[in-house]
């Protein structure tokens, strides 16, 4: 592990002399499922480092993924001394015959004494709980009572997310199939009934798998419309800006790009040691791109795009956008014939029920969308 986090700061040395620092640090954000398995000190290293080279926005937000297998005491000690404030629990379930199924070992202390351990009485810490959908040995019912308990515990966040089986992309998934993969029909009800259970216990849905409390800081963006996402999940204008990411398959998101580091661990190291950036592929947006993008987030955001408002942001003509974005105002009509949208000249607005379909929603908006059989995840 030292190895690593060693090449990580050098990493972080080529780069940070490049960024502005006039510019301040809103959010820190650990990812990639089990940081956590790096020993709190190395991560209180990076921590320090950032906080070292940079200025803060009040309040910054300092987040870290955990899987809570490998959550103690100690550690949870260690991380909130670090500065941490806000944990993402990656529960994915509370039947233990699911997490053995899928090698996930269960939560080393009992899920509502970590959340107490974390929050300890500061409503600064905000946790979060992770949990999928879709997994084998799962049940509409079973995964019902999963969020059941979860809702019980009352985390700040709760997300549900609907598995991705991509064995094209991911060999190690077809593993899997052996066990059997709930149908679509099942997976839909699996999330129906949850988004039921969570409304019924005071959650906002937010997007398309985040339900909130109503005073978390997420929900207030929503009602503001200045609800974001990034690639670290849905986030407030106010906590997200330019993502500068560091270590082995992360990806920077700027304005105007991304860029992505190489995605093998000895290819990372090798690249670092010749003082060398790990970058293995990007993209530069064209003003077209950008254009589509901030339509899309608009959209899977804020659950409404509003020409005029685009408009401004991008300085392109309303009428422009709607004639190039609308290409079969047919599908719009339908989409408002079957609930899904409220359709004027000037806006699309989301409904309740058309939250479900966002994705179809946005397909329909993109320009250059291709449906195929094995690209990405499907939408159920």
């Amino acid at each position: 592990m030292k190895p690593y986090i060693d090449a990580l700061k050098r990493e972080m040395a080529m780069v940070l002399p490049l960024i502005d620092h006039s510019r301040l640090v809103s959010q820190i954000h650990f990812g990639g499922g089990t940081p956590n398995a790096i020993e709190p000190e190395y991560l209180a290293e990076i921590v320090a480092i950032i906080k070292s080279e940079f200025q803060f926005i009040e309040d910054p937000e300092i987040a870290i993924e955990c899987n809570p297998a490998w959550l103690g005491e100690e550690a949870v000690r260690a991380l909130k001394k670090a500065g941490f404030n806000r944990f993402s629990l990656g529960i994915q379930d509370f039947d233990n015959r699911v997490l053995k199924l899928v090698n996930r070992e269960p939560s080393a202390l009992p899920v509502g004494d970590l959340i107490a351990l974390l929050k300890d009485g500061n409503g600064a810490i905000s946790v979060n709980l992770d949990f999928i959908y879709g997994l084998p040995g799962q049940t509409a019912a079973s995964f019902a009572h999963t969020i059941c308990q979860a809702a019980a515990l009352r985390p700040d966040r709760l997300v549900t997310f609907s598995y991705a089986h991509v064995p094209w992309m991911k060999k190690h998934q077809s593993i899997l199939e052996r066990y059997g993969l709930p149908a679509a029909d099942e997976k839909m009800a699996m999330f129906l009934e949850a988004y039921r259970i969570l409304q019924s216990e005071g959650y906002c849905h937010l997007g398309f798998d985040h339900f909130v409390l109503p005073g978390d800081e997420l929900n207030q963006a929503y009602q503001s419309h200045l609800l974001h996402r990034n690639f670290q999940g849905y986030c407030s204008r106010r906590t997200t800006g330019q993502v500068y990411a560091f270590g082995v398959s992360s990806i920077s998101q700027f304005a105007g790009g991304y860029a992505q580091n190489v995605k093998g661990l000895a290819d990372y190291m090798q690249t670092i040691g010749k003082d060398v950036l790990p970058v293995e592929k990007g993209m530069i947006l064209s003003s077209e791109q950008q254009t589509t993008r901030e339509i899309i987030n608009e959209l899977m955001c804020n659950r409404v795009i509003d020409w005029n408002t685009i408009s401004t942001l991008v300085n392109i003509d309303a009428g422009e956008l709607r004639k190039k974005y609308i290409r079969d105002n047919q599908v719009f009509i339908d989409f408002e014939a079957d609930g899904l949208i409220h359709y004027t000249g000037e806006t699309i607005r989301v409904t309740e029920q058309g939250a479900l379909f966002m994705r179809n929603i946005a397909a329909a908006l993109d320009p250059t969308f291709v449906p195929s059989e094995q690209k990405h995840s499907n939408a159920v």
